[in-house]
C-alpha cells in the first residue's frame, strides 16, 4: 500500500499532564490560560490547511462539572508505590473547582466542543486520569479501569475513542490486551532510537533526555517515516510509531528554532517523496509560552504539508482514519 501520510497527535492533558510538579502558582496560571486561549488559532490553521489531527484527550477534562466528573471515576485506582504520580491522591490534597468557569486548569469541555466542530479533528484517549503503565505498584487491570472511565466520559458527547496516547510516552505492550478490550484500535508508541524508551516518568537519566534533545536539531537518530505496510499490530491493536515531538520555542536560541523546523519539513518531504508516514506530536500546553513564536513555526510547518499535498499527493489523517486503512 503507497501512499505518503502526515499525521499530527496532540497530548491534550491542561495541568493533569503533570499535577505533581507544576505548582498551580501564577506563572502555571497564565501558562495554562495561554494555551487555553491558542486553541481556536490551532483549530482554525488545521481547519484552513487541512488537517486532520487527533486530540488524544486525558478523561477528567471531559466534564462539565465537579458532580460529573466523581460519578465517572474508576472501581479500582492505580496504585502507585509514589503516591503523588495519582490524580486521586491530587484531588484528595488539592482543591478542584466545581466547574470549568471556575476551574480552567482541570475542566476543558468548551475546548472539545470546540474540536469536534472542526472537520478532520478526531478526539482520541490520554487515559481518563494521566495514567502511568511502567509505574511500579498500579496493574494492567486497574489500567482496564480507567480506559473504561475515559469511555463513560467521552459518551457524554457521542465519542467512541478509538485512538490511544500513552501518558509521558510509557507503552506498555502487556497493557494492550485491556486496549483492545476497551475499544482501542490504534496507540501511539515511541521512536525506535534508544532516548526514547522509557520506563518510568521518575528518575530519568540526564543522557537520554539530552540525546532526544539533541537529535530535535542534529540527526543522531534512525529514520523518522515508515510505509503504511511497515506498521505492526500486536493483540488486535494498531502500533502507529511517532516520528518526531514539535519542540517549543526556546527564546535563548534562535538559531535552534530555525534547525528545528527545517528538520521537520525534511523529513516531512522525505516522507511525501517515498509515499511514506510522517507522525508530528506536541502537547497544546507546549504553545503556553512565546506562544505567537510557537505558532509561527506551526504555520511553517502547515504551510509545507500543503505544498507536499500539491506537489506529491501527501494527505493528512489522524490516527482513527489511519486504523480504517489499515483494519
Amino acid at each position: 500500500m503507497k501512499r505518503s501520510i502526515f499525521t499530527i497527535s496532540l497530548d491534550f492533558e491542561l495541568h493533569w499532564g503533570g499535577f505533581e510538579k507544576w505548582p498551580l502558582n501564577d506563572s502555571y496560571r497564565t501558562y495554562f490560560l495561554n494555551t487555553r486561549n491558542s486553541i481556536p488559532t490551532l483549530l482554525s490553521l488545521f481547519l484552513q490547511s487541512g488537517l486532520h489531527v487527533t486530540w488524544a484527550t486525558v478523561g477528567l477534562l471531559m466534564h462539565r462539572n465537579r458532580s460529573e466528573l466523581l460519578a465517572n471515576l474508576p472501581a479500582e485506582k492505580p496504585d502507585y508505590e509514589r503516591v503523588e504520580l495519582s490524580a486521586y491522591h491530587f484531588m484528595k490534597t488539592n482543591t478542584i473547582g466545581e466547574n470549568e468557569k471556575e476551574d480552567p486548569f482541570h475542566y476543558a469541555a468548551s475546548i472539545l466542543d470546540q474540536i469536534m466542530k472542526v472537520p478532520g479533528q478526531e478526539v482520541g484517549t490520554h487515559t481518563f486520569a494521566h495514567y502511568y503503565c511502567n509505574e511500579k505498584g498500579q496493574n494492567a487491570t486497574q489500567f482496564q479501569h480507567d480506559l473504561r472511565s475515559a469511555n463513560k466520559a467521552a459518551a457524554g458527547y457521542g465519542v467512541t475513542l478509538r485512538s490511544l496516547v500513552f501518558p509521558r510516552n510509557q507503552y506498555n505492550s502487556d497493557y494492550l490486551k485491556a486496549c483492545k478490550k476497551e475499544g482501542v484500535e490504534i496507540v501511539r508508541v515511541n521512536p525506535l532510537d534508544w532516548w526514547w524508551q522509557i520506563h518510568s516518568t521518575q528518575r530519568e537519566s540526564k543522557w537520554k533526555r539530552l540525546n532526544r534533545g539533541i537529535d530535535a536539531y542534529f540527526s543522531i537518530g534512525g529514520k523518522t517515516s515508515f510505509t503504511l505496510d511497515s506498521i505492526k499490530k500486536e493483540n488486535g491493536i494498531i502500533l502507529l510509531p511517532a516520528s518526531r515531538l514539535l519542540r517549543p520555542y526556546n527564546s535563548k536560541e534562535l538559531f535552534l528554532n530555525k534547525l528545528k523546523i527545517k528538520k521537520i519539513k525534511n523529513e516531512m518531504t522525505r516522507a511525501a517523496k517515498n509515499n511514506e508516514v510522517y507522525h508530528l506530536w506536541w502537547h497544546p500546553h507546549n504553545f503556553g509560552n512565546f506562544t505567537q513564536e510557537n505558532l509561527h513555526g506551526l504555520v511553517e510547518i502547515a504551510n509545507h504539508y500543503q505544498k507536499l499535498h500539491h506537489d506529491f499527493g501527501m494527505q493528512s489523517m489522524n490516527m482513527g482514519e489511519i486504523a480504517d486503512c489499515l483494519n
